[in-house]
């Protein structure tokens, strides 16, 4: 186990290549992605660039196991999302990767509390362990005293948060947060860029974020432009940021 935990290590957190994927068929067809490559290193915050329609939701969606690609290949934390059945894509989604949406996406008649601990509850995680763990993440994303309020008790901002909160619940190895400021004002919008990037160092975790605000790019490690389903600046894959 040592073994494949060093090797593990070694490897980058994501590697796609050549990914390719497309809706419908003949002249109507949309082609989402057109030879996608790229690596993102482990610790790293990457920004993925590009306007609406640029195929920024697609990708995240196959990286995330919630979409197959007509081809190429994805690996996630050293493993071939191809070798991965139903159960063994469910699997990597609830215990590996975290996701974070535009819309929130939380449960109205839950609270912020319980909101947060869901994933834990699926993963039947000890009712104690739970309890700790959404303490310790209300409290890092600055909502401890919002527990017990309901989503519609909170603000956009707020709703977030609790929803970034959500996503690391299950300690995943990688986050994908679509266009997670894309219902906030500028001000709140860059705060929760800023709680992302203190999450990846706190947290160790790898974040792969889709955003079309320029004004955040600045606080990535790196970032990645999408146009017309082609990266159109590739940068090479950088080691973790340490520190």
């Amino acid at each position: 186990m040592a073994g494949d935990s060093g090797a593990r290590e070694g490897r980058p957190m994501v590697r796609v290549e050549d990914l390719r994927r497309s809706y419908g068929t003949g002249p109507a067809a949309v082609h989402a992605l057109r030879g996608v490559s790229f690596e993102v290193a482990r610790g790293e915050l990457v920004a993925l660039k590009g306007r609406s329609g640029s195929g920024k939701t697609t990708l995240l969606n196959l990286v995330g196991g919630l979409d197959v690609p007509d081809g190429g290949r994805i690996h996630v934390d050293g493993t071939d999302l191809a070798d991965l059945g139903e159960e063994g894509l469910l699997a990597l989604r609830r215990n590996r990767i975290g996701f974070v949406f535009q819309s929130f996406a939380l449960v109205p008649i839950l609270t912020a509390a319980e909101n947060v601990g869901v994933p834990m509850r699926l993963r039947r995680a000890d009712p104690a362990e739970r309890e700790e763990r959404v303490r310790l993440l209300l409290s890092m994303v600055g909502l401890a005293d919002h527990a017990e309020q309901r989503p519609t008790e909170l603000s956009g901002g707020q709703q977030q948060r609790v929803a970034i909160a959500r996503a690391l619940a299950n300690r995943p190895a990688l986050l994908l947060a679509d266009e997670p400021t894309g219902q906030l004002d500028a001000e709140t919008g860059r705060a929760m860029m800023e709680l992302l990037r203190a999450v990846v160092r706190g947290e160790g975790v790898t974040a792969l974020v889709a955003t079309h605000d320029a004004q955040l790019l600045d606080l990535a490690d790196r970032v990645l432009e999408l146009n017309d389903g082609v990266i159109t600046e590739p940068t090479a894959a950088v080691a973790a940021p340490t520190g």
